[in-house]
């Protein structure tokens, strides 16, 4: 599994695009719900977190992926058991990875297409299933149909980008004084706080990682 997933808060995997909040949809998946009245009826209603996170589950436990040795990283704050805490709002990022091991490979898929959290654990189950068809039908095996998805590591010390790439010093080579690290600091933090328009928490947060990394390295000389 790979090192510094967790399930809360979400794990990005490093080089998966994102996609921009204003690019996100409300997701069409749906459950059917049991409805009294006058007679027992069943409906199709949006699918819920539970069911979202059931079908999950249950294609991964088709992969022959143990229940407990997958992780679903997302931004949803769990209880003690494992289970979303009721009460919370959606979060600002509903983006989904989940990590686990297939025929002894990492592997790694991850969704942020839907505003909602539980849109996208759906998607994830739904993609598993037309993954597993592959399999089914013939044509080709479950091996490689996950060859493009090879986990890909999750945000952690070992792997962030360096720090003048992401506050948007393009020469490497140019000397940096603390005053340059700041000026720049301050025009990134206009365009990528989360109150702004294409900005987000976790560009945000990078950005302060980064600017940290900066102002330490020079400090040290």
């Amino acid at each position: 599994m790979s090192d510094g997933a967790t399930r809360f808060p979400l794990a990005w995997p490093i080089g998966w695009p994102r996609t921009k909040a204003r690019d996100r949809k409300a997701a069409t998946f749906t459950e059917t719900r049991r409805v009294s009245g006058t007679e027992v009826q069943r409906r199709p209603t949006p699918v819920s977190m539970p069911t979202a996170r059931s079908r999950l589950w249950q294609q991964l436990e088709f992969l022959g992926v143990p229940y407990d040795s997958a992780i679903l990283s997302t931004n949803v704050e769990l209880t003690i058991y494992g289970e979303p805490r009721a009460g919370r709002r959606e979060p600002d990022d509903p983006g989904v990875a989940v990590y686990f091991k297939l025929h002894g490979k990492d592997r790694v898929l991850a969704c942020d297409r839907w505003n909602q959290v539980h849109g996208n654990i759906a998607a994830i189950a739904a993609h598993i299933d037309a993954i597993r068809r592959v399999d089914r039908y013939g044509v080709g095996t479950l091996d490689q149909a996950f060859a493009g998805y090879d986990a890909l590591p999750p945000p952690g010390a070992s792997n962030r980008p360096p720090w003048r790439k992401v506050l948007g010093i393009l020469d490497d080579g140019a000397a940096v004084s603390a005053g340059v690290v700041n000026e720049f600091y301050r025009q990134q933090a206009r365009r990528l706080h989360p109150d702004m328009p294409g900005g987000s928490h976790d560009a945000f947060a990078e950005l302060n990682v980064a600017v940290e990394k900066a102002r330490e390295e020079l400090a040290n000389g």
